[in-house]
């Protein structure tokens, strides 16, 4: 893709602009630039169907069925990941 004018989202937005644009959350604008972007640039489209794949597979899963070991793990890597993140 090449340099962004002011007023197109970069890969980086985009990612972090799925979970509104999933949950509906984006003006007709901010959606409008969105889904221009995944027009244009094909790592953003498979990403956008990553999400999508992955919220479809987490939802269908009972918490029972998540070894309790598993969950604390994955719970200890998303804290190391938000403190590195800043968060």
């Amino acid at each position: 893709m090449s340099p962004a004018t002011p007023h197109e989202l970069v890969c980086r937005e985009v990612v972090e602009l799925v979970s509104d644009y999933l949950e509906g959350a984006m003006t007709l604008e901010e959606r409008a630039r969105f889904e221009e972007h995944l027009a244009m640039c094909e790592g953003c489209s498979a990403y956008l169907e990553q999400m999508r794949l992955t919220l479809r597979v987490a939802g269908a899963l009972r918490p029972e069925a998540v070894d309790p070991h598993v969950c604390a793990h994955l719970v200890d890597a998303f804290r190391d990941w938000a403190r590195e993140r800043g968060g």
